[in-house]
């Protein structure tokens, strides 16, 4: 009796050749196309456009050999509405199918930009919010020790107790006996 090894990745690689990769932006998994609506659209839309253009080809031929190959008008007049406007019909509705994945692909890739912009945006109000809290020479602002009004307790800048007040000052060398804040230990 001989025990199952699991798939190598070179057998999941050949099995996707040629697939549209719908999971690359979701992560690797068993699923990627659950809960991704879009993509899963993306994908439809590619498939059926990838069967029904050149299906719509393939019957506009056999309506032109049909047509051609035939000395009667009345068989000619029937090879041209089967096969041609039928293949017609095919290979428009096959295009336009074409279309609405690369619309659906344009989104996708819209709405991934748009993700990556707004991430990048935060880190960058991040980083001017911490360079804005730092004075020209280094120090940094929220670290400096503050009072709240006439408080015994010495606080940091930044403490959320004391954040909404106004009434801070700083705290000097002759401030007396003055306490810990227990929350942000200056």
């Amino acid at each position: 009796m001989t025990a199952m090894t699991p798939a190598t990745p070179a057998a999941s690689d050949r099995l996707s050749v040629g697939l549209p990769r719908a999971g690359s932006r979701t992560g690797s998994g068993a699923a990627p196309l659950k809960d991704n609506h879009y993509q899963l659209l993306q994908l439809v839309l590619f498939w059926a456009g990838a069967i029904l253009l050149p299906l719509g080809l393939v019957v506009i031929v056999l309506g032109w050999y049909g047509a051609a190959n035939t000395p009667y008008q009345y068989d000619q007049l029937s090879y041209l509405v089967s096969g041609g406007l039928l293949g017609l019909g095919l290979t428009f509705t096959g295009g336009f199918l074409y279309f609405g994945a690369w619309l659906a692909r344009i989104a996708a890739d819209g709405r991934e930009s748009n993700r990556r912009l707004a991430d990048t945006l935060l880190v960058l109000a991040d980083v001017t919010s911490r360079s804005a809290a730092t004075r020209d020479d280094g120090v940094d602002v929220s670290a400096l020790p503050v009072t709240a009004g006439d408080g015994t307790t010495v606080h940091r800048r930044d403490c959320a107790l004391i954040a909404h007040r106004e009434d801070l000052r700083p705290v000097g060398e002759d401030n007396g006996h003055l306490t810990v804040c227990r929350v942000c230990r200056p």
